[in-house]
């Protein structure tokens, strides 16, 4: 009985053109058909931003490889609607050269988005992020082969309902693996202002240097403690811990209307 391939969407925020996402590719080969459908260039921190005020080029660069000119959530929608011949089995969104770690972090990330969007779709979907060794530098291949093994793992046995899954692989020599919660990286951006030819001020927002905030258990120390970082995102946002606030139910009463 012949059984049909998985079918796994690769895309990113940092462009198709990246090796990152071409290593993932040729190394997700043996698991299934792999497709590539990611932005023209570099749309790093643009979250879940959906382009609606102008038109959108797509290019096919070679078969199963779009580059489209928008954000890694436009890049989803036209995987699903315009290039797959069906829905994928797996989107994963990466590799991100540089981590993606902490409350604030996965909430700019352009990468982890794209598979929160996937999640959005039931799609079982992960984001991948890489954190360099002391010279900067990444060792793809490895990183590579550690997303196969999990890939792997998800095709045959999926995720947890409306969860996506955020994976930090530090480099080697790794510790081993945790399940992690999120910690926090506070930034403190530096605002540089410059003068260009003509004597207009313009303005670049630096990162800084974040300040890592969390224990042993949270995705932040665990990563940079040198073990690879699995932690589970849910795409429920509510605080329910404060539906019964009663600040919230202040409020709540403040709008009733008065009785005359």
């Amino acid at each position: 009985m012949k059984t049909t391939r998985p079918i796994i969407l690769l895309t990113n925020d940092d462009g198709f053109y990246r090796e990152t996402i071409q290593v993932l590719f040729r190394a997700l080969a043996a698991l299934g058909r792999t497709y590539v459908v990611a932005p023209d260039r570099e749309r790093s921190a643009c979250s879940l931003a959906v382009t609606l005020r102008r038109p959108l080029r797509v290019q096919a660069v070679k078969p199963r490889v779009w580059a489209v000119e928008g954000t890694p959530v436009d890049c989803i929608y036209f995987a699903l609607q315009k290039f797959l011949p069906r829905r994928p089995d797996l989107i994963i969104s990466g590799m991100n050269p540089g981590p993606n770690l902490g409350q604030q972090d996965i909430n700019y990330s352009g990468t982890v988005a794209g598979a929160i969007q996937g999640t959005f779709h039931g799609i079982p979907s992960m984001a991948v992020s890489l954190l360099p060794d002391d010279r900067g530098r990444f060792d793809l291949k490895a990183a590579a082969a550690i997303v196969r093994t999990i890939a792997a793992d998800i095709l045959a046995h999926g995720l947890p309902p409306g969860t996506a899954l955020n994976v930090n692989i530090p480099p080697a020599p790794r510790k081993g693996v945790k399940i992690t919660r999120l910690g926090w990286k506070f930034y403190d951006p530096e605002i540089i202002e410059k003068t260009d030819p003509r004597d207009s001020t313009y303005y670049w927002i630096g990162t800084g240097t974040p300040r890592r905030v969390g224990d042993a258990g949270t995705d932040v120390m665990a990563a940079h403690d040198g073990y690879i970082s699995l932690t589970p995102l849910h795409t429920d946002m509510t605080a329910h811990q404060a539906l019964g606030s009663p600040k919230l139910r202040r409020i709540a009463r403040s709008l009733r209307p008065v009785r005359s």
